[in-house]
């Protein structure tokens, strides 16, 4: 719905498209080659998410309040593996939330910076057919 300056109105969905389209996105059937390839996954959902629906094996589980200060390149508090250049990927449950957040961590420098395209669930599904 237009504003009365000719922009479109602010929504939760402009936001998620305007993230998505500064990052990539990892389908869950690519995410052991980049895996293999050194990428570090990193897990944001919470503790009682991944009690009631698993873990996600070889993730670095950072929750969401704390990402951008482990991760960003600029941050004294960030973990000391990560850099500029860094391929990290950001799941969350859904992968909604996940694209958000990659998309503030390449802001922040991390020009590498990607989700996991449907999130956990998604990966999850695939696992069990896969």
């Amino acid at each position: 719905m237009p504003t009365g300056d000719g922009g479109a109105e602010p929504s939760i969905r402009n936001w998620l498209a305007e993230a998505r389209a500064t990052i990539d996105r990892v389908d869950p059937a690519d995410l052991a080659a980049e895996l293999a390839t050194g990428a570090v996954l990193v897990d944001t959902r919470d503790s009682a998410d991944r009690a009631t629906e698993g873990k996600l094996p070889g993730a670095l589980v950072i929750t969401r309040n704390l990402l951008e200060w482990r991760l960003a390149p600029s941050s004294p508090n960030r973990l000391f593996t990560i850099h500029e250049d860094s391929r990290v990927i950001v799941v969350c449950n859904d992968g909604f939330s996940s694209s958000i957040a990659a998309a503030t961590l390449r802001r922040l420098g991390l020009r590498r910076a990607a989700d996991l395209n449907g999130g956990f669930r998604a990966w999850r599904r695939l696992d069990a057919h896969g």
